[in-house]
C-alpha cells in the first residue's frame, strides 16, 4: 500500500502541533489596506444598495393598499405614483448593486495578488533545507488552489456579508415598526438558527482543512511523477503513480463527500427554520387581518421583510461556511508565511562590493538531521587558487562546497571569506560573488538567451554572445531555429545534456564571480566538447578562486592543489605528483580509474 504523501504541519518546539486562531482572517484583511479606499467606496455603494431595497416592501404595501382598499375608485394617482417609485427605487438599487459588487471584486483580485506576491517572495527566502523537507506540489498547492479559496472572503463574500448585515439590521428594525406581535413571533426563532449555523460550521471548518491537505497532497505526488517522467516511464511505474495520485485524489473526494454533506444538512435546517417561520407568520398575520388589527398591505410589507431577514441569515450561513473554507486555506498560506529561514542574518550586516575570493574554513563541522556530513575540517584556500575536491561519494565534497554561499549554515566552527565569517555578510551580497555550475543543471522554460541572462540580467547582446562562445554555446545555438531566442521547454528539455550543461557553464562566465564553484561541470559531455570547454573554463578560472569537483581525476590534474576527503574529513592535500608519490587514497583512486580507461579502450579496440 502507498504512504500518504507528507503535508506540512506546523510545530512548535516541543513538538505539538500548533493551533489555528481564527483572527488570521483579520490578518488577511490586513492585506487590503492598500485598497481601502476602493473598499471604502464599495461599502458605501453597498449600504445604499441595500438600504433602497429596504425600501420596496413598504412601496409593495402601499400599493397592495391603494389597489384593494380602493375598489371601485377612479383616482388611480396613488398607484401611478406608487409603481413609479418603485421601478425608480429599483433602477437606483441595481446601479449601487453592480458598483459594489465591481468595487468589491477589484479589492479582492488586488488582495489574491498581492498575497500571491507576498508568499512567493517569501518562499525564495527560505533555505534549502526547507524545500528538501516539503513537497513542491504541496508548495504550488497554498499559492493556487488555497489563494483562489481566499479570494472568495476578500471580494464576494466581503460584499455579501457588508450587504447582508445592512439588510438584516435594517428589516429587523422596519419589522418591529410594522407589527410588533408578528415581530416577537419571527425573532423566537433566530437564536436556533444561528445556533445551528455555529454548531455545524465549526465541523465545516474541520473538513475544510482536510480537504485542502489531501488535494495538496494529491497535487505533491502529480508534481513529483509529471517532472519525473522519464524515470517513471522506463520503470514502467505509470501504475504505482497512478494509485499514488489516486489514492490521494480518493482522500480529497471522501473529505470532500464529507464537507458537502455538512453544508447539505446545513442548508437543509436552515430552509426549514426559515420558511417553517414564515409560515407560522403567514397564519398569524392572517388571523390580525381577520381580526382588522392589521391590513392586508401591512401584512404584504411584514412578509416581505420577513422574507428578507430569512433570506439574510440564509446567506449569512452560507457566507459563515466560506468564511470556514477560507479560514483553513489561510492558516495554510500564514504558516508559510509566518515560517523562518534557518540562515538567520546578522543584526549589522557587512555588504560586499567586490571580494578577493580568499576562503577559509575553521574546524568546520556540518550535520544534516542525525547524520555528521562534515567534522574538522580545517582549509585556507588564498585568492586565485584552483582547488580540486577528490573523494568517494558521500565524503562530502559538494555539502563543503555548498557551505560556500550560504545554502546551509556551519553547525560548529567557521567559514570565512576575506576574513569575515560568511554569516556576517549580506546574503545576497555574499552570493553575487560566487557562480555555480551543479551537476545537476537547471535550466528555465525560456529561450536560450534568457537562461544565459540570468547570470546578469543587465547584460549586452555581445556580452551574452562572447560567454555563449567561451563555453562553446554559440556554435549549437546558431544551428536552433530560432537561434538565441529559441524556447528549450521546462527543464531545458528540447536541448540535450550536454547543450543544457554548457548553456549553464556560459550563465556562470557571464556573471563574472569571484569565487567559482564547477560541481561535476564537465560531467554530461562528450570527449570534443569536454576539451573544448575545459580549456575555456581554464581561462575563466585566471584570476578567481575556484572549486572544482570532478570523478574524472583527468580534468583536475592541472589544479593548483588537490584535497581529499574521506567520511567528511581532510584527508590528503597537495598537488597531484606529490599526492601520487604519497601512495595514500588519492594514488589509489587515480590508478583505479585509470586502469578502468584502459580497460576501456583494450575493449574498443
Amino acid at each position: 500500500m502507498m504512504s500518504r504523501p507528507r503535508s506540512f504541519v506546523p510545530t512548535g518546539p516541543d513538538g505539538v502541533r500548533v493551533r489555528r486562531d481564527p483572527r488570521q482572517l483579520t490578518r488577511l484583511l490586513a492585506y487590503a489596506r492598500p485598497y481601502r479606499w476602493l473598499f471604502v467606496l464599495g461599502v458605501f455603494a453597498t449600504l445604499l444598495s441595500s438600504g433602497l431595497n429596504l425600501i420596496f416592501p413598504k412601496l409593495f404595501g402601499t400599493l397592495i393598499d391603494a389597489s384593494f382598499l380602493k375598489v371601485g375608485s377612479a383616482d388611480t394617482g396613488p398607484l401611478d405614483r406608487t409603481v413609479l417609485l418603485l421601478l425608480g427605487v429599483f433602477g437606483l438599487s441595481s446601479i449601487f448593486g453592480a458598483a459594489q459588487s465591481y468595487l468589491l471584486a477589484r479589492v479582492g483580485a488586488g488582495v489574491v495578488a498581492d498575497l500571491r506576491r507576498s508568499v512567493f517572495s517569501h518562499l525564495l527566502t527560505l533555505s534549502p533545507r526547507f524545500f528538501g523537507e516539503h513537497k513542491t506540489g504541496d508548495l504550488t498547492s497554498r499559492l493556487t488552489a488555497d489563494v483562489g479559496t481566499v479570494q472568495g472572503v476578500t471580494s464576494s463574500a466581503l460584499a455579501q456579508l457588508a450587504a447582508q448585515s445592512v439588510t438584516l439590521v435594517g428589516a429587523l428594525i422596519l419589522l418591529v415598526t410594522t407589527s410588533a406581535r408578528l415581530s416577537l413571533l419571527t425573532l423566537v426563532i433566530i437564536p436556533l438558527v444561528i445556533g445551528t449555523a455555529v454548531t455545524i460550521g465549526r465541523r465545516i471548518r474541520t473538513v475544510s482543512r482536510t480537504v485542502q491537505d489531501a488535494v495538496a497532497q494529491a497535487n505533491a505526488s502529480a508534481e513529483e511523477a509529471i517532472s519525473g517522467v522519464r524515470v517513471v516511464q522506463s520503470f514502467t511505474a505509470e501504475h504505482a503513480e497512478r494509485g499514488r495520485y489516486g489514492q490521494g485524489v480518493q482522500l480529497s473526494f471522501l473529505a470532500a463527500l464529507k464537507r458537502a454533506r455538512l453544508q447539505a444538512l446545513m442548508s437543509g435546517v436552515m430552509s426549514f427554520l426559515t420558511f417553517g417561520s414564515l409560515a407560522l407568520v403567514l397564519w398569524y398575520g392572517g388571523r390580525q387581518v381577520m381580526a382588522g388589527q392589521l391590513s392586508p398591505g401591512n401584512l404584504v410589507t411584514f412578509l416581505f421583510y420577513a422574507l428578507q431577514v430569512g433570506g439574510t441569515v440564509a446567506q449569512l450561513t452560507g457566507i459563515f461556511n466560506q468564511f470556514q473554507e477560507a479560514l483553513g486555506a489561510s492558516s495554510r498560506i500564514f504558516e508559510l508565511l509566518d515560517e523562518r529561514s534557518d540562515l538567520p542574518q546578522s543584526d549589522r550586516p557587512v555588504h560586499l562590493a567586490r571580494a578577493d575570493g580568499r576562503v577559509t574554513f575553521r574546524d568546520v563541522r556540518f550535520e544534516y538531521g542525525e547524520a555528521t556530513v562534515l567534522r574538522g575540517i580545517d582549509l585556507e584556500v588564498p585568492a586565485g587558487q584552483v582547488v580540486a575536491l577528490v573523494g568517494p561519494s558521500g565524503a562530502g565534497k559538494t555539502t563543503l562546497v555548498n557551505l560556500i554561499p550560504r545554502f546551509w549554515d556551519v553547525t560548529a566552527g567557521s567559514l570565512l571569506v576575506d576574513g569575515c565569517d560568511v554569516r556576517g555578510y549580506v546574503l545576497r551580497d555574499l552570493r553575487a560573488q560566487v557562480g555555480l555550475v551543479p551537476q545537476e543543471t537547471l535550466l528555465f522554460s525560456g529561450t536560450v538567451r534568457e537562461n544565459i541572462l540570468y547570470g546578469r540580467p543587465g547584460a549586452t547582446p555581445q556580452e551574452v554572445e562572447d560567454a555563449a562562445r567561451a563555453a562553446n554555446v554559440h556554435e549549437f545555438v546558431t544551428a536552433l531555429p530560432g537561434g538565441y531566442d529559441t524556447v528549450v521547454g521546462e527543464r531545458g528539455v528540447k536541448l540535450s545534456g550536454g547543450q543544457r550543461q554548457r548553456v549553464a557553464i556560459a550563465r556562470a562566465i557571464l556573471k563574472d564571480p569571484r569565487i567559482l564553484i564547477l560541481d561535476e561541470a564537465t560531467s554530461a559531455l562528450d570527449n570534443e566538447s569536454e576539451a573544448l570547454v575545459q580549456s575555456a573554463l581554464e581561462r575563466l578560472m585566471q584570476g578567481r578562486t575556484t572549486f572544482v569537483i570532478a570523478h574524472r581525476l583527468s580534468t583536475i590534474r592541472n589544479a593548483d592543489r588537490i584535497v581529499v576527503l574521506d567520511a567528511g574529513r581532510i584527508v590528503e592535500d597537495g598537488p597531484h605528483a606529490q599526492l601520487i608519490a604519497a601512495g595514500g587514497l588519492y594514488r589509489d583512486l587515480y590508478e583505479l580509474q585509470f586502469r578502468a580507461q584502459q580497460e576501456g579502450r583494450t575493449e574498443l579496440a
